[in-house]
């Protein structure tokens, strides 16, 4: 599942907060939208499966369906998928080459690589 930007603010806000109201999650979604902008993202991500809406409450509620996680999955297969060609290692190598990583994430990166040869 991939998202937008605007679409991953919104998530963020459901992901901290819980069940919330439009107006809720309008305070936490700090980019000045009308209820009605907010709305239709809101309506938009639970197209996608992303958000649940209680219906039986009123005023509605939301609620992230899944998991920030899962999310973050989705967006890295997919970044592999369309800029790497499926390759994690020419991801991984980009990083690496273009100085990118600090020192501490190139130390976590060469243990977690130690940890995988076991």
């Amino acid at each position: 599942m991939t998202f937008t930007d605007n679409e991953w603010a919104v998530m963020e806000a459901l992901w901290a907060g819980g069940a919330l109201e439009l107006g809720e999650i309008a305070r936490a979604v700090p980019l000045g939208w009308s209820r009605t902008t907010l709305h239709t993202y809101l309506t938009r991500l639970a197209k996608k499966g992303a958000v649940d809406i209680d219906r039986a409450l009123s005023p509605h509620r939301y609620r992230a369906a899944v998991s920030r996680e899962e999310c973050a999955a989705a967006q890295r297969r997919g970044l592999v998928d369309r800029a790497y060609h499926g390759s994690a290692e020419a991801l991984i190598s980009a990083f690496v080459r273009d100085g990118s990583l600090t020192a501490d994430e190139r130390a976590e990166l060469r243990r977690l690589l130690d940890e995988m040869e076991v």
